[in-house]
């Protein structure tokens, strides 16, 4: 292995090599230097964000169980941008209060361990490295789940989640089993040539996608999401809804697009029963929260059924909506959470019915939740109308024209429920209990910024859509 060959791990190195720094920085700094530190974390990260946008070669190491390509290497980037948003608009909270428990650098290292993971599971070529990476993306995220170790909420959702994840993963790893028993392979390249409909590889593809719905929140394995954002840190449930599941849905589109595409006619019927059961459950439960963390924990529930809908076109096309999709997705999402975020750090509320009257106290971060509930319904120009758009066109393209109108009803559905809160905030006058007004820090407000730009700027940029589209034809060879 030459230089040449490490420089493909340029972004799993360049992590590693980052939580190793952030270590022996903890180990050397006293108490007063801990909120210097997560500002300077975040500099070393946006640095490191910045340079994994340098073009990087193509090509496989340790016999193909890693492989980076253009898309793979986009993917990671839009990544990184995503946690560098989740970072600004955590800093506030990291510093006002996980600092005096001595516990803000280990935040941090447990969330880029878990983005390690998801690297490796992104990069993967055999189910092996996409297992360890799997796991390795899991295990820090339930440490960061009960992270409020104070708070009983946290510890339950933070055993809800461990034990649910522990019963997904072993369903994946046995579906695995299964597909190897019927292969004699698990790598990527080898397996798709192989692989064929029989009773077992249907059965292993079962339990493989089942374990993997977990990560996405797909119905019926949706059952810990809800109570997990609840009771987990705000920035927790942001990461686990925006990067956790973005992570999971490209290894999804991956395998499913290559490694499993002989098995196509199976999943494809298994994809259609979940879009509709996911779309449905998710906007029809989201009608009925008045939790703003459980409010969005259902509306990334439905989203989830909606990126569905680009797998039904097994072509470019269909990868390049999902892409597409997921990355507007993380800006609009997290423009939401920021939103909560910033509330909850200066008053403590996360009930929809306290942001009553918000506008009139608070109206920059009345228009960047707006911003981001219009982009999530798919409102046009906003960057969610487009994403929306072409994930119908993907599943038009292919004759599912009842999942397309399944999909049109279910848009019109989330719609209802998120002008519920535009309505509090515009409309509803203030009272006793309304959210006074408070000013957002600067790193909040750069969170904020970068994500509203994201919503406005990605779905009118057109080359970004023709970019993706390049890497997916290029990577799948379609």
């Amino acid at each position: 292995m030459d230089w040449n060959s490490l420089l493909l791990m340029r972004y799993e190195l360049g992590l590693l090599a980052l939580i190793l720094l952030l270590v022996i920085f903890e180990i050397f700094s006293g108490k007063k230097q801990k909120g210097s530190l997560i500002n300077f974390s975040i500099l070393l990260f946006a640095i490191f964000t910045a340079i994994g946008f340098i073009p990087l070669e193509e090509g496989s190491i340790f016999g193909g169980m890693f492989r980076t390509n253009d898309m793979l290497h986009f993917f990671k980037g839009t990544l990184n941008v995503g946690v560098l948003i989740l970072l600004l608009q955590s800093a506030d909270w990291l510093k006002d209060k996980v600092v005096d428990q001595n516990k803000s650098t280990e935040f941090i290292v447990l969330l880029f361990s878990s983005l390690l993971g998801m690297y490796f599971m992104i990069s993967a070529g055999d189910f092996l490295m996409f297992y360890i990476g799997l796991e390795l993306a899991t295990l820090p995220v339930a440490a960061l789940v009960a992270y409020e170790t104070l708070k009983r909420d946290s510890a339950e959702a933070g055993v809800k989640y461990i034990l649910s994840s522990a019963l997904a993963s072993g369903t994946a790893i046995f579906g695995i089993s299964l597909l190897y028993a019927t292969t004699g392979t698990i790598y990527f390249d080898a397996f798709a040539d192989v692989i064929s409909i029989s009773n077992l590889s249907i059965l292993g593809l079962v339990f493989f996608i089942s374990g993997l719905g977990f990560k996405i929140s797909l119905v019926p394995f949706h059952f810990w999401t809800a109570d997990v954002y609840e009771g987990a840190p705000i920035p927790v449930a942001s990461y686990l809804s925006v990067i956790s599941k973005g992570a999971a849905v490209i290894i999804l589109l991956i395998i499913m697009f290559t490694v499993m595409r002989p098995l196509m006619p199976v999943w494809n019927k298994i994809f259609y029963m979940v879009i509709i059961a996911t779309m449905a459950i998710g906007n029809l439960f989201a009608l009925r929260q008045k939790n703003m963390k459980r409010f969005l924990a259902f509306s990334s529930i439905a989203q989830a059924g909606f990126i569905l809908l680009g797998f039904m076109s097994v072509d470019t096309l269909g990868v390049t909506t999902i892409i597409y999709f997921v990355a507007i997705y993380i800006f609009s999402n997290l423009g939401a959470f920021g939103v909560v975020q910033s509330i909850s750090n200066a008053t403590g509320r996360e009930s929809m019915d306290d942001y009553k009257g918000l506008y009139r106290t608070n109206p920059k971060l009345s228009l960047i939740m707006m911003l981001a509930l219009f982009s999530l319904a798919g409102i046009p120009p906003l960057a969610g109308f487009f994403g929306k758009f072409f994930l119908y066109a993907a599943a038009a393209s292919k004759g599912y024209y009842f999942l397309v109108f399944i999909g049109v009803v279910m848009a019109t559905i989330s719609l209802y429920y998120y002008l519920l809160v535009v309505k509090k905030m515009f409309l509803a006058k203030n009272d006793e209990t309304s959210i006074p007004y408070f000013e957002s820090r600067p790193l909040m407000k750069i969170g904020l910024i970068i994500a509203s730009i994201g919503i406005l700027v990605v779905g009118l940029y057109s080359p970004l859509y023709d970019y993706i589209y390049n890497i997916s034809s290029s990577f799948l060879n379609l």
